[in-house]
């Protein structure tokens, strides 16, 4: 398959890392899994970085609403959790036979490098992954913020949006049979609606920058090469 993009930013939620019918940590099978998959896209020559969540080790929206930790302090340990995704995604991706950099915006350098643009973007050119963790190194910012911030910065073509359903429903699918699945969405359509597809700063980001999001179903074997070379297979939302 021809790749449709040369650039492209994969978001992850810190669910594509759960141990199989598990409710928290981090499984080195699910990590190989995503791996495997993100594996023929790089083979195919498309410069691609990773923004992972860490919800699957720590949720700081539920924390900080329930007031027993103050937000700028729960999503500090939120953007911590995600650079215990990204080291777990690295060594599956390493393993896998790829070359990566885990790149922070939380200065760590025993760990990992700190996030520089040109030196993301030399990496990125040089054939490897780059998996951005820490966030956007600031509180009250999401990780779906910092994918639309670090695609920007790059220069990527897409965010892809790796998820468990198959694209933006109308309502929950899981409640409601009836849900209707959308082809593509604009911008706008997204924030009127306050479409469940990433928190409204990061699609207003998108949108003022033209920057499209194809939301899909990752666990679909080989859904993230189709998807990268154009196939219609979840929801765009773009202009």
């Amino acid at each position: 398959m021809k790749p449709k993009y040369k650039r492209v930013l994969l978001k992850l939620s810190g669910e594509s890392l759960l141990p199989e019918g598990g409710a928290f940590g981090v499984s080195a099978e699910s990590a190989a899994k995503v791996a495997g998959e993100i594996r023929p896209v790089v083979e195919s020559g498309v410069e691609t970085a990773v923004v992972i969540g860490g919800g699957n080790i720590f949720r700081g929206a539920p924390a900080a609403a329930s007031g027993s930790i103050g937000q700028a302090q729960a999503d500090s340990m939120g953007m911590l959790a995600t650079v215990i995704n990204g080291l777990a995604l690295q060594y599956a991706l390493e393993s896998a036979g790829m070359k990566t950099s885990v790149m922070t915006s939380i200065a760590m350098q025993n760990v990992a490098e700190p996030f520089v643009r040109r030196q993301a973007l030399t990496h990125l050119s040089e054939g490897r992954v780059c998996i951005f963790a820490g966030g956007t190194g600031n509180p009250f910012f999401s990780t779906d913020t910092a994918a639309a911030l670090r695609a920007l910065e790059i220069g990527a073509e897409a965010i892809l949006k790796g998820t468990k359903v198959d694209g933006i429903y109308s309502s929950d699918p899981v409640k409601n049979p009836d849900a209707t699945r959308y082809e593509k969405l604009a911008y706008i359509d997204v924030l009127k609606a306050q479409l469940k597809v990433m928190d409204l700063t990061a699609i207003s980001m998108c949108m003022d920058h033209n920057l499209p999001v194809i939301v899909f179903n990752l666990f679909v074997p080989g859904n993230l090469a189709k998807v990268d070379s154009g196939a219609n297979l979840g929801t765009v939302v773009s202009g």
